[in-house]
C-alpha cells in the first residue's frame, strides 16, 4: 500500500477569505480532514465533497478526543494511503499542539508538511484596527495561554507594562486570575485592556476596559469564547465596540 502524507493546515482566525492559498490549495488534496471545532463550516467547505470530516473539537474541560488518540489517528489514516489535512485554527504551531502532531508523523515514518496560517490575535488584531506594536506605544508583543494548569505559579514578570503588549489566548474563564496574577507582578489596575470577542467573524466584538475591571467587562458583556484579551497601551487603539467591515470592491 503506497504511504499517504499529512498535511498541518492553519485555518486561520475563521474568516475563509484570511486562508492562504496555500491552504485552499492542500484542502482540495485532502481525502481526510481532521479538523478543530472553531474551525468556520466555510472553509471546511473548500475541501472536495467526498472527503471524509472528521471532528476532533476541543472545549473546556471536555475534549472529544485525546491528544495522543488525535495523533494516532492522522498517523493512520495516513498510513492507509490517505491526504490527511490536519485543519488547526490559526496557526498550527501557536497554540495548536501542530509540534506534538509532526513529531508523532516523523516517528511513524509518515511524510509531513506544515502550512502557516494567520494566527488569531493577528487577524482579529487587523480587524479592529489595533496595532500590536507601535513606535509610540509598545516594542514587544508576547502571546500567553490563560487556560492551563498551574496558572497561578507561571511567571508572567515583564510580559507586561510600559512598551509592551500582552496578548492572552483562552483567557475568558480565568479572567479575574489574571487581572489579579498582572495586577500582582506591579500592572497599575488602570492598564488599559481589549477583549476581541469572534475576530474576523460574523458578530465580532471589540470590548474595551481597564484592568481592575476585567472579570466585571466579561460578566457585564456576556463575553463568550472564542475570545482574546489584548492588555497594554494599544488596547486603547483602533475600532469601537462592534467591528464595521468594509466591502471589498473588485
Amino acid at each position: 500500500m503506497t504511504m499517504g502524507k499529512l498535511i498541518l493546515v492553519g485555518a486561520g482566525p475563521g474568516d475563509p477569505d484570511l486562508l492562504t492559498l496555500r491552504a485552499a490549495r492542500a484542502l482540495g488534496l485532502a481525502d481526510v480532514v481532521v479538523h478543530d471545532g472553531l474551525v468556520d463550516a466555510r472553509v471546511l467547505a473548500l475541501a472536495p465533497h467526498d472527503a471524509r470530516r472528521i471532528s476532533v473539537a476541543k472545549r473546556r474541560a471536555r475534549h472529544t478526543m485525546a491528544q495522543d488518540d488525535i495523533n494516532a489517528l492522522l498517523v493512520a489514516e495516513a498510513q492507509a494511503g490517505n491526504t490527511v489535512v490536519r485543519l488547526k485554527g490559526g496557526d498550527p504551531f501557536i497554540f495548536g499542539r501542530g509540534g506534538e502532531e509532526v513529531e508523532a508523523a516523523r516517528a511513524a515514518g509518515v511524510p509531513v508538511e506544515v502550512v502557516p496560517g494567520i494566527s488569531s490575535p493577528l487577524g482579529a488584531a487587523a480587524e479592529a484596527l489595533m496595532p500590536l506594536t507601535h513606535r509610540d506605544h509598545a516594542s514587544i508583543v508576547s502571546f500567553v495561554a490563560g487556560q492551563c494548569k498551574g496558572l497561578t505559579e507561571q511567571n508572567w514578570a515583564g510580559l507586561a507594562g510600559k512598551g509592551r503588549t500582552l496578548v492572552i489566548y483562552m483567557g475568558v474563564a480565568t479572567a479575574a486570575a489574571i487581572a489579579e496574577k498582572l495586577m500582582g507582578d506591579g500592572l497599575t489596575p488602570d492598564v488599559p485592556v481589549a477583549i476581541l470577542e469572534r475576530g474576523t467573524l460574523p458578530g465580532a466584538r471589540v470590548i474595551r476596559s481597564i484592568l481592575a475591571d476585567l472579570e466585571g467587562t466579561v460578566v457585564r458583556h456576556g463575553v463568550k469564547s472564542p475570545a482574546l484579551i489584548v492588555v497594554g497601551a494599544v488596547a486603547a487603539l483602533g475600532t469601537d465596540v462592534d467591528i464595521k467591515k468594509l466591502e471589498m470592491q473588485a
